[in-house]
């Protein structure tokens, strides 16, 4: 593993504001001095129980969020794509629309986007759909469509946040396949999963996350062991 990190969190916390009545607001620290590093070509795995902060992180690494206090440190620029279930299209929108403006956002041409569009619709099975409004699909269908857009973009670091269950067996499988091949690849990978047997197949670290704070990053199989040891008591 690369002794320089491509990614290093330093002390990072961060607090939703949340309404608690008509004239008087709050705050919930979701994350608490939360630090590890990101390495070239690694797959990390997020564990943790629901609510735990994953999907907070993964935000703040791809940039939608700004921490409340810390820091993270790229040591050159670096780009990222996030794949998740709440994958934000625009819902009157097509999803040949969508696609193209989600390839945009990655950063590519209106062109390029174009010249990627057939073979998108394609790997999402979503041929019959692609000009319909994007309110008229599925979260499956939303998603499948997310994660094609994302996979077809060349970014430094994919953060996949509990997206590899959706769709049928077909794009089940083909999603997975699809990821296994990004990681031989080198590519960069943060993946959420509440998948155990997926987190041990697919990640050379794991950092088990509870109430906001790192318990352990190390090796998959003991902090995976210690984490499921945890949820028995």
């Amino acid at each position: 593993m690369s002794p320089n990190p491509l990614i290093s969190l330093q002390g990072v916390g961060y607090a939703y504001a949340v309404r608690r009545s008509l004239f008087r607001y709050g705050s919930y620290q979701a994350l608490h001095d939360i630090s590890f590093d990101i390495y070239p070509g690694e797959t990390l795995g997020l564990l943790g129980r629901n609510g735990a902060g994953k999907s907070t992180l993964l935000r703040l690494i791809a940039n939608i969020y700004q921490p409340s206090r810390g820091r993270i440190v790229c040591g050159e620029p670096v780009s990222t794509a996030l794949l998740t279930l709440q994958t934000g299209f625009l819902p009157d929108l097509s999803g040949r629309d969508n696609a193209i403006m989600g390839a945009m956002l990655y950063g590519y041409s209106k062109e390029e986007a174009r010249q990627r569009l057939d073979d998108i619709i394609r790997f999402s099975g979503l041929e019959e759909w692609i000009d319909e409004p994007i309110k008229m699909y599925s979260s499956g269908m939303r998603a499948r469509l997310g994660f094609t857009v994302a996979m077809e973009m060349s970014t430094d670091v994919l953060l996949v946040d509990e997206i590899l269950g959706v769709g049928d067996y077909e794009f089940r499988q083909k999603s997975t396949a699809r990821i296994k091949a990004k990681i031989k690849s080198g590519q960069t990978v943060v993946l959420v999963s509440h998948a155990i047997p997926v987190v041990r197949e697919l990640c050379t670290r794991v950092a088990w996350i509870e109430n906001g704070e790192i318990t352990r990053v190390g090796d998959v199989d003991d902090v995976v062991e210690e984490y499921i040891s945890a949820q028995k008591k």
